[in-house]
């Protein structure tokens, strides 16, 4: 693996906020935060690109304020560029397009770059690696969604995995420093699974929310099952 490659010695672990109570928004981030996770995700659908309705700017702009950590858009939005920089203006540091979303997805990566915030990039599972293999240095991030987008809870996709494990390889053998990320039915034994394929980031939504330990100790398994050492 080449010295400046960007994998991670431990997961990060970062929750989906799709299953909280949207009116203690503010608490909800304050209480992951708390719980030791690195940031937060925001689900963005609109109801054109997946079937489901779910929040923008405005929400995630509320929630701002009551927590330090980063937070993450992933916009699963048919032309998402026209709002790219309510989302930043909204304080998210990285936002997630998707491939077969974007007309011009160079120049929507580099649009994102411009605006001040991390470049992310989502494949659905039907979607080959080869759709993101020419934008890779536009990237700060690629997401390998291990189910199909669109709603929370579902089960895990294991024939994802050699999909996650193709786009570990091409990041290393660039020396690229590209975190890559895995969203879908992720609990302590398919993040152990995706974070072997090679995955550095880890999604978790209705899992974490429904550990019988808390918040917490969701994201201590996580880390301690992927990869052995406790957080």
């Amino acid at each position: 693996m080449p010295e400046n490659c960007a994998q991670l010695t431990r997961p990060l672990v970062v929750p989906s906020v799709l299953p909280v109570d949207l009116a203690r928004i503010g608490a909800e981030v304050a209480a992951l935060e708390a719980a030791g996770v690195d940031r937060i995700q925001w689900d963005v659908m609109d109801g054109v690109f997946v079937p489901n309705l779910t929040f923008g700017p405005d929400v995630i702009a509320a929630a701002r304020s009551y927590c330090g950590i980063g937070f993450e858009a992933h916009l699963m939005v048919v032309e998402p560029d026209e709002l790219l920089w309510r989302y930043v203006e909204a304080g998210c540091e990285l936002l997630i397009v998707h491939a077969e979303a974007c007309r011009h997805l160079h120049r929507t990566l580099a649009r994102i770059r411009e605006l001040g915030a991390r470049s992310g990039v989502a494949l659905n599972p039907a979607t080959p690696v080869s759709a993101v293999e020419h934008v890779l240095e536009q990237a700060d991030l690629v997401l390998a969604m291990t189910v199909d987008p669109g709603f929370g809870g579902q089960e895990y996709l294991p024939a994802m995995e050699p999909k996650v494990a193709e786009l570990r390889e091409l990041i290393d053998r660039r020396g690229l420093r590209v975190e890559l990320e895995v969203d879908g039915g992720i609990n302590a034994e398919t993040g152990a699974a995706a974070v072997a394929a090679g995955a550095d980031v880890l999604v978790s939504g209705s899992w974490l929310y429904g550990h019988p330990g808390g918040a917490a100790t969701a994201v201590r398994e996580l880390a301690i099952l992927a990869t052995g050492v406790p957080r």
